[in-house]
């Protein structure tokens, strides 16, 4: 009998399934709910580029709470310009502080 490591590539495959579900679950807004809205972002990149970047980046966790901002940020009197995802999660952001991954307000800096 195989012992479960094993396969360290069927442990990834098991590891990634939320990301890979998550990042599943935008493609399917942009291919279906989002051309009968239409393509208008205050935002770049669009939230769906930066939901699906974040989730790539850090996991569905930490991408979706961030992807949760970015979105509540997008709206008549939030924020607009360029908002990229930051290139490492921000130093006090805890699994169990979900909120301190995102930036509710404002957009990225210069140094960001």
């Amino acid at each position: 009998m195989d012992h479960p490591s094993a396969c360290p590539q069927c442990i990834g495959i098991i590891r990634r399934s939320p990301r890979n579900l998550g990042r599943g679950a935008i493609w399917l807004y942009r291919h279906t709910f989002s051309p009968l809205v239409g393509f208008n972002c205050r935002h770049i990149p669009s939230c769906s580029v930066y939901g699906d970047e974040a989730i790539e980046r850090y996991g569905l966790w930490a991408g979706g709470w961030m992807t949760l901002a970015r979105l509540l940020r997008c709206q008549p009197w939030g924020t607009s310009g360029i908002d990229n995802v930051t290139a490492t999660a921000p130093p006090h952001a805890r699994w169990y502080l979900p909120w301190r991954y995102a930036r509710w307000r404002g957009v990225n800096d210069a140094s960001g």
